[in-house]
């Protein structure tokens, strides 16, 4: 069982790790009309890969919080909690687009940098140690190609 000081360290990777996700919707929706690749419909595709990636995100929150002896409903209030920070990034970006339209490719770049950095730097790690490297691995590729999968078919 994990110790509730790396139970509390991932929570708040992950809560961390969702302020760029939230600021990447928000630019996808601000930047709408500025080119002519960012549409409604760019910015909803943006929002719902964002949206099902978010849901085993979650769960990384919940699941080691009622493995060391949260209740069930304690557990996913903190889990669903965890995301809650990007509707609030989400505004920003969406601001910082209006406002400030030359930062668009330096937002989107760190949104993007950051979500591999904390992938990389936290997730893969954790896995190789617990012995579901190639799990992980294997599931990571899997959920690239349903990505790009949606990034193409969706428009």
């Amino acid at each position: 069982m994990m110790s509730w000081r790396r139970i509390l360290l991932l929570c708040i990777a992950i809560t961390v790790h969702n302020i760029p996700e939230g600021l990447a919707v928000g630019v996808g929706f601000g930047a709408i009309g500025k080119t002519p690749s960012a549409t409604l419909e760019s910015a909803r595709n943006l929002a719902i890969g964002i949206g099902i990636q978010n849901f085993p995100e979650g769960l990384a929150v919940s699941l080691p919080l009622r493995a060391a002896g949260m209740g069930v409903w304690k557990s996913l209030w903190y889990g669903q909690l965890s995301g809650m920070v990007e509707p609030l990034a989400g505004l920003f970006g969406t601001i910082a687009v209006v406002v400030a339209e030359p930062l668009l490719p330096y937002a989107l770049s760190f949104a993007a940098g950051a979500m591999v950095y904390v992938v990389l730097d936290d997730l893969v790690p954790e896995a190789n140690q617990c012995g579901n490297g190639k799990l992980s691995s294997v599931a990571a590729v899997f959920g690239f190609i349903v990505m790009m999968s949606l990034d193409v078919g969706l428009g």
